[in-house]
């Protein structure tokens, strides 16, 4: 096929991801594709890739991405008349220890929470199931019936025959050798075999998506993994529809396959390949076989499949595949270059995630906004510190070796530590902090004792830390907490029409005077929440925009890709300028006062005003705000000075017993507060009017902004789901997010995010209530509920208020 002039968007890459892409956007948005494969297609990874199908994650929107997967290779062979080789044969995850089984548990319920089946089963229901499985050493087992297995070049073929039925071209042993740029905008593809003008292209390249981002200036922090599985001979007494089978305690996976078995897994001690670039010529093509580094699994499927003892070994698979830092994939828009959009990294599920992968990208090229709330895989979670590719390499490596690892809650990960840390990091040491890692800064999450271990403990029930965050808690609720907070992303907005630009951003009335702050979201065409932050006026043509640390570079893209086109308005990320502290607590103006000449009365600094005042001889920017609920300031520093401004807080605040605090007691705080958390509480799936956060939409004020004309729509009729706060009687529940609500014995919802409240001295959860025919307050509260836990019902109490309300000191349970 001759290569086009032109075309209106480029895939490139076609393996299973390149060629779902390609087919969702021919198919369902009639667009002119043209696909470009350096090699056949499937050549890269996806023809050795093992081919298990799992739907369940911890995510409802990944889920849902993952049943979208299923629906298609069911009926993708009667559209195309090529076969997927997809068999429901189910999946059975085992369980040997009693922490597994909680996790299991869990799992049972968040997949209760999202509608799917999941049931769990004892180890003489697994026999009957598997008769050639040893199973004396299972607690149990949980069993997803949908689950089951697919054959990786079968299903991509069937899609590249759906996209070229629906106009697609797709063209291959044709390589890309650059692009051509017009500023951040790629304007043509070029290749060994001419040019191609387009207007967008998707970066589906694989374990070449890094170093094709890098031709166009983007970051894909991947890294390739050596990943190896056998295949089996006959097995007798093997039934051909046997349930695949995840045995993560012995860090190994099992399907059937003609007969035999694959068997695979993931090892602690997992082999990574190139940190450079991958060879180009690497189609269709293994490593040797690496029988001495595969004996760990080879050992551990002997003990749960003895049959594997004695059987030959047809074939080893040993093939990179592409993962990522944290384990998930990469989605979305590249925040470099603005019509550059990324589907990679899929961590070897990229079989199971392929249909659904595909139709969301395809809907995010087209609307240039995601279709679902897919914060955990957007391009968009990483930074800078991503372009480090030894950094990279290592966290990657850790997180392979995680893969079938208990998820205990609140884990951190371990490598490329200390990355980024904040002036104050020696002091909080000396304070005892225990710091967790968040987009690469070191940030204390709670302090120990002195005499004790500064580190986690981890468990499924209560961990060690519970207790001293407890007294964290109580501080800043009686007297004052210091929280370095100095992660916190930070930006400058500045020209003369900066107030016009977010007055189109923001949901919220950002036009007041300077000195003012506002906290808003930003909205996407659908009227979801895309972000939220506080917006300070420093002048007529200055703004101080703060968001949360994780948020960086997403909420940087998202302000940076909607100021309108001409205008004079600059956005600059100056995080590193300026170190925060957070004074929060009853007694924050008193230890305030001790430390600058300024008026910080309640008159002269009212809430939601910004002020620059001088503390130890640094001119600080303070924020009258708080995310705790209590009297307090944020204080913007200039880097250099914020530690000389700690020793000043913490010597005037030693009369008040002033102690530094973590982000665990500010979890705490918030949930009593009922303050929302972007990426759990709202995400781009909720509005501000089922969130209960209508007030901040300016729907009064005749100003367009982004979401305005979703916003009216949505406030017009009423609500099929609405935000609340649930609080259980037994103090000893464990929430952390996903567990179902039932409401007269129904399940109408599922946690967002959940911990303990040590002042209400009750555990607390949030999550949206559903209902078809509307959520009113009457509807609210004349309903009984419970919240499914680890499997099991507990009563609980719905809040519509707050908890905990500081001008009442009242506790409201």
């Amino acid at each position: 096929m001759t290569l086009p002039s032109h075309a209106q968007i480029v895939v490139i890459g076609g393996g299973i991801i390149g060629c779902s892409t390609a087919y969702h956007l021919a198919k369902d948005h009639k667009a002119d594709v043209v696909l470009l494969e350096q090699g056949q297609l499937t050549s890269g990874s996806t023809w050795h890739a093992a081919g298990l199908v799992g739907q369940l994650r911890s995510s409802a929107s990944i889920t849902r991405v993952l049943k979208y997967s299923v629906d298609l290779y069911k009926r993708l062979d009667a559209e195309t008349g090529l076969a997927t080789g997809w068999k429901m044969t189910g999946c059975l995850r085992l369980a040997t220890n009693p922490d597994r089984w909680t996790e299991f548990r869990r799992l049972a319920t968040t997949a209760g929470s999202f509608g799917m089946e999941m049931h769990l089963l004892s180890p003489a229901e697994v026999k009957a199931m598997w008769p050639l499985m040893r199973v004396d050493d299972l607690v149990g087992a949980s069993w997803l019936p949908t689950d089951g297995q697919a054959s990786p070049s079968d299903i991509t073929q069937s899609l590249a025959r759906g996209a070229r039925m629906n106009g697609a071209k797709l063209i291959e042993n044709i390589r890309v050798t650059g692009f051509e740029m017009d500023g951040e905008r790629i304007v043509k593809v070029k290749t060994d075999q001419g040019d191609i003008a387009c207007e967008k292209v998707v970066n589906c390249a694989g374990q070449w998506a890094r170093q094709v981002g890098a031709m166009a200036g983007i970051n894909v922090p991947l890294q390739p993994v050596k990943h190896q599985y056998i295949i089996t001979e006959k097995i007798d007494g093997l039934s051909s529809n046997a349930p695949t089978i995840r045995d993560p305690d012995r860090r190994t996976y099992f399907k059937e396959e003609v007969g035999g078995l694959v068997m695979g897994g993931y090892e602690p001690n997992p082999q990574g390949w190139v940190t450079g670039d991958v060879p180009e010529d690497w189609q269709f093509r293994l490593f040797d076989d690496d029988f001495d580094h595969f004996e760990q699994h080879m050992l551990q499927a002997i003990e749960r499949i003895p049959a594997l003892e004695t059987v030959g070994v047809k074939q080893m698979i040993n093939g990179p595949e592409s993962f990522t830092p944290d384990g998930n994939f990469i989605l979305g828009r590249a925040p470099e270059c603005s019509n550059m959009f990324v589907g990679a990294g899929f961590n070897a599920f990229g079989i199971a995630s392929g249909g659904g992968a595909g139709w969301v990208l395809a809907q995010w090229v087209v609307d240039g906004e995601a279709p679902l709330d897919l914060w955990t895989v957007d391009i968009r979670r990483f930074s800078n510190l991503h372009r480090d590719r030894e950094w990279v390499r290592d966290r990657t490596l850790e997180a392979y070796g995680k893969h079938y690892t208990i998820g205990f809650p609140h884990e951190e990960y371990a490598s490329g530590r200390p990355a980024i840390v904040s002036p104050l990091y020696k002091r909080l040491q000396e304070h005892g902090a225990v710091f967790g890692s968040k987009l690469g800064w070191e940030r204390p999450n709670w302090f120990a004792p002195a005499g004790t271990e500064p580190a986690d403990v981890y468990s499924m029930g209560r961990q060690n830390w519970f207790n001293e965050v407890g007294k964290e808690h109580a501080l800043v609720r009686e007297k004052v907490g210091i929280f370095d907070q100095s992660s916190f992303a930070k930006y400058e907005l500045t020209g003369k029409d900066a107030q016009t630009a977010l007055d189109y951003i923001c949901a919220n009335d950002i036009a007041k005077p300077a000195g003012r702050l506002t906290y808003t979201q930003l909205l996407n065409t659908r009227g979801g929440i895309e972000c939220d932050l506080t917006v300070a006026r420093l002048a007529e043509d200055k703004f101080y925009i703060v968001t949360g640390t994780g948020f960086r570079t997403h909420d940087f893209a998202w302000i940076r890709e909607h100021i309108g086109e001409g205008l004079d308005a600059r956005l600059a990320d100056i995080t590193e300028h300026f170190g925060t502290l957070s004074l929060m607590g009853p007694k924050a103006r008193d230890v305030l006062a001790r430390v600058t000449d300024t008026d910080v009365g309640n008159s002269a600094f009212p809430f939601g005003h910004v002020r620059e005042i001088i503390i130890a001889g640094a001119t600080v920017r303070a924020l009258r705000v708080t995310y705790v609920g209590e009297l307090g300031w944020e204080l913007h520093i200039p880097i250099a000075a914020t530690g000389a401004v700690f020793d000043a807080l913490m010597q005037a605040g030693a009369d008040f017993g002033i102690k530094p605090v973590g982000y665990r007691a500010l979890e705490s705080l918030r949930l009593e507060k009922g303050y929302r958390a972007w990426g759990a509480d709202i995400t781009p799936n909720d509005s501000p009017f089922e969130a209960g956060l209508g007030w901040a939409v300016k729907l009064r004020k005749d100003t367009e902004f982004l979401g305005r004309k979703a916003s009216e729509t949505i406030q017009a009729a009423p609500l099929k789901k609405r935000f609340a706060g649930f609080t259980v009687a037994r103090d000893d529940v464990v929430l952390l997010g996903r567990e179902t609500i039932l409401r007269n014995g129904e399940t109408v919802g599922y946690l967002t995010s959940g911990g303990f409240g040590y002042t209400v001295g009750k555990p607390i959860g949030f999550g949206y209530v559903r209902h078809a025919d509307g959520v009113t307050d009457d509807f609210l509260t004349g309903g009984t509920y419970e919240l499914v836990v680890a499997n099991e019902r507990f009563p609980a109490a719905i809040h519509l208020e707050p908890l905990y309300d500081p001008h009442n000191a009242k506790v409201k349970v």
